[in-house]
């Protein structure tokens, strides 16, 4: 039987995996919004949101996203997107945190754009796997007014080449997601680095 301790953390991003959320801007162009709060039932997934992410409003008034996936080799790429915003003017919080806006977030990530097919914000090319989907439903929960809860439905499966198993299956051996473990980052393996608001 192991020992516990009662402790009080400030976060529990208990080990979950990265997205890369693209939504579309109201120009046309495609905002990157990374997220740690997702899980997947059947060919729904909810997302979580916080509230004045440019994420959560380009999703009020566009509902269509795309659910990137990066493997672990992308950490530094995902961690460069870290502390940017795509939000002008930026809310006052994010200021504080250390956030800087930028519109451009493909560029400032060493990211590529490529064409969706059943929604209109962009895939990212480097991005193993890339789920297109469509919002159904978006909600503050009276018991905690920081965030949003996103309902969305995939539309449509990108999945490279190397981690496809037959027709229609991801082979578990080849796919190495990159994991949010308390504000460190990790694949299926040792740590590779940690993010800029990590305390540990």
């Amino acid at each position: 039987m192991t020992s516990h301790v009662t402790i009080h953390p400030k976060i529990l991003y208990y080990g979950t995996p990265v997205v890369l959320l693209s939504t579309e801007n109201q120009d046309g162009t495609t905002n990157i919004s990374p997220i740690s709060s997702s899980w997947a039932l059947g060919n729904y997934v909810i997302l979580g949101l916080g509230l004045g992410s440019q994420g959560l409003e380009n999703l009020r008034e566009r509902p269509e996203c795309v659910l990137n996936l990066p493997n672990a080799s992308l950490w530094q790429q995902v961690e460069a997107l870290a502390p940017l915003t795509g939000r002008n003017p930026m809310p006052a919080y994010k200021k504080e945190l250390g956030f800087r806006y930028e519109p451009d977030k493909f560029t400032a990530a060493t990211l590529t754009q490529v064409p969706s097919e059943t929604v209109r914000p962009g895939r990212i090319g480097e991005c193993p796997l890339q789920l297109e989907a469509i919002v159904h439903s978006i909600r503050i929960p009276e018991y905690a007014q920081m965030f949003a809860i996103v309902e969305t439905e995939v539309t449509r499966v990108h999945a490279d080449k190397q981690i496809v198993r037959g027709e229609h299956h991801i082979n578990p051996a080849a796919w190495n997601p990159l994991l949010y473990n308390f504000r460190h980052y990790y694949g299926l393996g040792s740590e590779l680095g940690k993010t800029y608001r990590s305390e540990t």
